[in-house]
């Protein structure tokens, strides 16, 4: 379908919303509507509007210090509708415990959030020809 989109950033404390630096789950789904947002201007030129999730899986938690990456690809193109795949995975974490400004890139990383979901863009919204 459409060329992937991949973004990274590093979880501020604004982000942190529990206890022990813990960044709310919500925090990955706004970050996979930004993706989403990118690959709908990509594909037709215009926003879109996220219509629904189909699944979303929280698998490891996110700290504040964390670098997350978060990737997303549009899996189907209906007439208005687009279906996508998101992932997350923390590739950077801090290590408080050797220095304050001591981090480790992670040889793997870790998936910490999947999701699936549909959104849409209204004929009239699209100004991509696809042939």
């Amino acid at each position: 379908m459409a060329d992937g989109v991949l973004i990274r950033m590093r979880m501020s404390l604004a982000d942190a919303h529990y206890g022990g630096n813990l960044v709310d789950g919500a925090r990955m789904l706004q970050l996979f509507g930004d993706v989403a947002t990118e690959l709908l201007i990509r594909l037709d030129g215009d926003e879109g509007l996220f219509r629904a999730y189909d699944s979303v899986e929280f698998l490891a938690p996110v700290h504040a210090g964390d670098y997350v990456e978060v990737s997303g690809e549009i899996t189907r193109v209906g007439s208005t509708s687009r279906t996508m795949r998101f992932e997350a995975r923390k590739v950077v974490v801090p290590r408080p415990d050797l220095s304050d400004s001591a981090a480790d890139l992670l040889v793997e990383p870790v998936v910490v959030c999947r999701a699936t979901g549909t959104c849409v863009v209204p004929k009239d919204k699209q100004r991509r020809v696809r042939g």
